[in-house]
């Protein structure tokens, strides 16, 4: 991994999901030599549905990715079984117009696209397995099964819940299993209404969200319940779901009837505790391989892309051949995320426990709160675009930072030697 004449250095990253990717695309804009390192012969989205908040649709814009109608606006509604609202997420109308619609309902493999156009050619080598790394202090060198090592002065590990890159800092440390799952699938059709509808009977999530993919528009539908992750599942996919939707009003039962079978999809919810350090040396990690989160937070991949701006905005900022100077923006770099992608996965798996997996005797306490009080109101529908508007925020603080480090730098190179 040669550094050019112009670089001001060389990031190594392994894993080309969105962490990786949006790593690569915010290194190249702060002017460094970026590589991403992925084992698979391809990018394989982990599932098919998508949903993005407003602020990681703005580091994807300010990182050259093509935001134009990239998802479906959706209002986002909590409701009973039944239909009765419990909470409403309203973003302020600017907001809406300058995201498209604020809230977006997508498919993964839309977005992967769209960030691979923006990446350089070149910029993800397939089919390069990381098996281990060494900081040396001076530089990392990351060993590859069947490749020669390769060196690199900052390397960040985007590769995911199972991490190697994390493995390698801290150990090997236990998965967190929610004792969830859920079945899912999307279907392309007339979608009237954009919303995003999460609903709740007392075991039960129903849920459906409008999307849309290259100019299509459709749903997609999820169903989430707790489930023994030691029994085998046998079911088929759509049968479970339709037996589940059908005790909750609206069009989630229809949406799954028209479903193709190919658009189908069930997974295990897992993910880790919150970790006190991220960094060691010139390593770091982002995205699932830092905070793994529950999709209850539908904020993983929105996460993830902001971690790589904002790693990139500290390296950005110090000299990558000064260790010290490295370490600290690496340091600096993870103090900004770990409050908020903590208070999230946390809240999403505390969520998870609070709908699916209190005692029974304890669920109709919780839904008369939940349908008579406006706490659900106030912890998600008004809270939750009070985050948003703050992290708007602290990227546009960002964009002043660089802005006015680029206007220092130029100063100094205009002045006679």
């Amino acid at each position: 991994m040669g550094s050019s004449t112009n670089s001001k250095g060389r990031i190594a990253i392994v894993g080309a999901g969105p962490a990786g990717m949006a790593t690569a695309l915010a290194g190249r804009r702060a002017g460094f030599e970026v590589t991403v390192y992925e084992r698979s012969s391809e990018l394989r989205p982990a599932g098919n549905i998508l949903n993005l908040w407003p602020p990681p649709q703005k580091v994807l814009g300010l990182l050259g990715v093509d935001i134009h109608d990239l998802g479906a606006p959706a209002d986002s509604e909590f409701r009973r079984h039944d239909g009765h609202v419990r909470a409403r997420v309203r973003l302020p109308q600017a907001v809406k117009d300058e995201y498209g619609g604020g809230f977006i309902g997508l498919l993964r493999p839309g977005l992967y696209r769209r960030m691979l156009d923006a990446l350089a050619d070149g910029a993800i080598r397939y089919e390069q397995r990381v098996t281990s790394f060494t900081d040396t202090g001076e530089k990392v060198i990351l060993h590859l099964e069947g490749h020669e090592d390769i060196d690199a002065d900052v390397l960040v590990g985007a590769d995911g819940i199972n991490s190697v890159v994390r493995r390698g800092l801290w150990g090997e440390q236990p998965i967190r299993q929610q004792k969830l799952h859920l079945v899912a699938g999307y279907v392309f059709c007339e979608a009237p209404d954009p919303v995003t509808i999460v609903a709740h009977d007392r075991t039960t999530q129903a849920s459906y969200s409008a999307i849309r993919h290259d100019r299509r528009t459709g749903y997609e539908w999820w169903v989430l319940e707790a489930f023994d992750p030691s029994a085998p599942f046998t079911d088929d996919l759509r049968q479970f779901a339709l037996t589940r939707a059908r005790r909750f009003a609206g069009p989630l039962a229809s949406l799954i009837e028209q479903t193709p079978t190919e658009h189908l999809f069930r997974w295990e919810i897992r993910d880790r505790k919150p970790l006190k350090q991220w960094s060691k040396g010139r390593v770091t990690i982002v995205g699932d391989a830092a905070h793994p989160t529950s999709p209850y937070a539908a904020y993983g991949a929105g996460m993830s892309i902001e971690d790589g701006y904002f790693l990139a905005a500290e390296l950005e900022q110090v000299d990558v051949r000064d260790t010290e100077r490295v370490r600290s923006a690496l340091q600096a770099f993870e103090e900004r995320r770990k409050k908020h992608t903590s208070q999230v996965s946390q809240m999403a798996w505390i969520n998870g426990i609070m709908f699916h997996r209190l005692p029974a005797w304890l669920a109709p306490a919780r839904d008369l709160v939940f349908d008579h009080t406006p706490l659900l109101q106030k912890v998600i529908g008004e809270a939750t675009p009070g985050q948003i508007l703050s992290q708007l925020s602290e990227i546009d603080e960002v964009e002043a930072g660089r802005r006015r480090l680029g206007a220092a730098t130029s100063t100094v190179a205009e002045q006679p030697a």
